[in-house]
């Protein structure tokens, strides 16, 4: 009996550590459901400028975050990630260059005909990004003097808003859609229009561009 007992019990500690090691190594599972406060169903519109943070000094010294607000910065850089994420280097499926996405024949129209070099030349399209804007805004000024402030087509109009819109459609398009009250209006490849546009990059302080007559590079 006592050797049946001697011979057990190496056997059934075997099957207990193995068991217990299959249950470490294929533990159960169970489905989770996503809540659906947490479910993103569509994509979620971002709207600039950001809202204002009210932050203590001796915060502010500690965590130092790199808030634009509404500065002219924040305005072509949010401008350049809706045009290219950001991209110095992208060309896409129509053929628009670089980080703001220039046409060969704007680049052309402010002094620049070696698109290949453009592309390469990061300090050289934030060049041209200002001197687009500055030529923009000469065109646009009566305008601008004029309907900033105001609603058109349930939109705020401000003078960043009609830049912006500038950038994607021309300003002779602009002009258009403020004249008109809206109802003359464009929208690019992509399914951008001029009063989104308008709306997405409204508020934003541009006091910075200055504008010019016929700019060059």
């Amino acid at each position: 009996m006592r050797k049946w007992i001697s011979k057990l019990i190496p056997l059934i500690m075997i099957f207990i550590l193995t068991s217990f090691s299959y249950n470490i190594m294929v533990p159960s599972t169970a489905k989770v459901t996503l809540p659906k406060t947490l479910k993103i169903n569509e994509p979620t519109e971002v709207l600039y400028p950001k809202y204002k943070t009210t932050v203590d000094d001796d915060e502010m010294l500690s965590v130092n975050p790199p808030f634009l607000g509404d500065s002219y910065t924040a305005f072509k850089e949010a401008l350049a990630f809706k045009e290219s994420q950001g991209d110095y280097f992208v060309t896409n499926t129509l053929g628009y260059l670089g980080k703001y996405q220039f046409g060969a024949e704007t680049l052309q129209l402010l002094g620049v005909t070696n698109v290949a070099s453009f592309l390469r030349n990061p300090i050289l399209q934030e060049k041209v990004f200002y001197t687009n804007l500055s030529r923009n805004k000469w065109i646009l000024r009566r305008d601008i003097k004029r309907f900033a402030g105001r609603k058109i087509a349930g939109l705020d109009i401000t003078e960043s808003g009609i830049l912006a819109a500038a950038h994607l459609a021309g300003p002779g398009n602009v002009k258009k859609f403020l004249r008109s009250r809206g109802t003359r209006t464009v929208q690019d490849a992509y399914g951008s229009s001029i009063s989104y546009y308008m709306k997405i990059f409204s508020g934003y302080d541009v006091s910075a561009v200055k504008p010019v007559r016929n700019p060059r590079i």
